[in-house]
């Protein structure tokens, strides 16, 4: 049974507009490339054609996968978000012991991107912080030991 997908409205656009790039140039494009694999001769032995065809096969898996996240979506409604404890869609300043000062973006596990500062509302850190309101000090467990971050802002992700 596949699970709720929780998703901003901007990872709903996001998630929509890479299953229409797929599905239309990306498609076009590797069935291109099998084509032209056939050209060159027997496919038994044929590098090229088999290389294609993985990628074709890997093209359709994600293809699959994005239009199982988009029929179990659930679309986090801005409005419906406070300022006044943390959610999906919060955008949390947090300070940690050390007081250096960190911005997160609460999502979904489907938009989630550590590297964009958007953690998942399942990580170690977004469940930590979930329910929590602005000024209250969580503490998350880490391999290296527990750490604690104090809320000092809540907004709404926009």
């Amino acid at each position: 049974m596949p699970k709720d997908v929780i998703l901003t409205p901007e990872g709903l656009t996001n998630l929509k507009a890479e299953l229409d790039e797929l599905t239309t140039s990306r498609r076009r494009e590797v069935a291109q490339r099998i084509r032209e694999a056939r050209e060159f001769g027997d496919i038994s032995e044929n590098a090229e054609y088999d290389d294609a065809k993985n990628e074709q096969a890997m093209l359709e898996a994600r293809i699959a996968s994005l239009e199982d996240k988009l029929r179990s979506a659930t679309v986090i409604d801005s409005s419906d978000i406070g300022t006044d404890v943390v959610g999906v869609g919060s955008v949390v300043h947090v300070k940690d012991e050390a007081g250096k000062s960190t911005k997160y973006t609460i999502v979904g596990s489907a938009e989630a991107s550590p590297a964009e500062m958007k953690l998942s509302n399942e990580s170690p850190v977004g469940k930590a912080l979930l329910g929590h309101k602005r000024g209250e000090q969580v503490t998350i467990s880490t391999p290296k030991g527990e750490r604690k971050l104090k809320i000092t802002k809540i907004d709404v992700a926009k």
